[in-house]
């Protein structure tokens, strides 16, 4: 164990009174990094009506919890949220500093690594520490596993995706400390929320699909896409797609798995017309079964799956539709 005198410090993310997964999920492999380092878990909660939050991130291994409940808080800011953050962190000075990489998480955690003149590490897919206790900060690129390491400024910050570590067993009698902080006046603040208002979305959610259907360049047009959609509507599954599929305007951003997108953990994983490379296939790690359709036997992605059908998803995606259709009883 190599003892260090920072913290390793969460920015935990709360929407509509609920803690986020991936927050509880950042705390809990923070956890981990502490015991290793000999030293504690703080977290950072901002937001209003925080109700027992404060206690379940304790629950999830959090020793101690910097709250801001306030109504000034209420909608995310920005340039409030990061001036708070970057505050907190000089006064205290922790080790390391983790985010959730969600919509909030990309934008806050580069103002806060300006604002504090540190590195940050995005899109991280593991998070290890090195013999003198340096934070190894684990991405794919360039067709690889890359290891970043900031050995000089500190904190050492990293953002992380839901669903990269396992949510924590919670320890309901865990005790902590919880300590209100100063939110500031937000009157002279250059953005300010009016009104949110938000989507409705009809399809299957992708981080709790049990089945996914996941689309990639292979579609070839944007009738070659809608079959890849046929076939996840008959199968009741969530729809998922690589980087160039959504480049194309097949579909949109929200169904992007990989490092820049979504982690999900489903039972069945479909992957159709897709090569298989490294920044999509991070993104699905925790799949129970992988079948894999693609035009050629070369593909990586037939090294990665369980199962691979060789054949022109263009052609055999449609065929597979109408079976679907006829097994299931559903009127072509």
């Amino acid at each position: 164990m190599v003892e260090k005198k920072g913290a390793v410090w969460v920015i935990a993310e709360q929407i509509e009174d609920h803690i986020q997964p991936v927050s509880l999920q950042l705390v809990g492999k923070a956890r981990q990094l502490a015991e290793n380092l000999g030293t504690r878990v703080e977290v950072i909660l901002l937001g209003t009506n925080l109700g027992n939050s404060s206690q379940n991130l304790i629950a999830s291994g959090a020793d101690c919890v910097y709250e801001g409940d306030s109504d000034k808080l209420a909608s995310y800011n920005s340039e409030l949220y990061s001036d708070i953050v970057v505050k907190l962190v000089k006064g205290h000075q922790p080790e390391i500093l983790l985010i959730g990489s969600t919509f909030l998480g990309r934008e806050l955690a580069p103002l806060i690594a300006a604002g504090l003149r540190t590195g940050l590490t995005a899109h991280c897919i593991d998070l290890v520490l090195n013999d003198d206790g340096i934070l190894e900060q684990i991405i794919p690129a360039y067709g690889g596993m890359i290891t970043i390491v900031c050995p000089e400024r500190r904190p050492q910050l990293a953002t992380v995706a839901k669903g990269v570590f396992l949510d924590p067993v919670l320890d309901l009698g865990r005790s902590g400390e919880i300590h209100p902080i100063d939110v500031p006046e937000s009157n002279s603040l250059r953005v300010q929320t009016l009104e949110i208002v938000r989507e409705k979305s009809e399809s299957v959610s992708l981080e709790s699909a049990p089945i996914i259907v996941a689309g990639g360049a292979g579609a070839g047009d944007v009738e070659g896409w809608k079959e890849i959609v046929q076939l996840a509507s008959v199968l009741n599954a969530a729809l998922g797609s690589t980087r160039p599929a959504v480049d194309e305007g097949w579909t949109e951003s929200g169904t992007m798995i990989g490092q820049s997108g979504k982690m999900v953990t489903p039972k069945l994983y479909i992957g159709v017309g897709l090569s298989g490379e490294l920044q999509h296939m991070v993104g699905i790690k925790g799949a129970e079964l992988m079948i894999a359709i693609n035009n050629d036997p070369k593909a990586p992605v037939f090294k990665q799956v369980d199962y691979g059908i060789v054949e022109d998803c263009r052609a055999f995606v449609p065929v597979l539709v109408q079976k679907l259709k006829i097994i299931k009883g559903i009127s072509c």
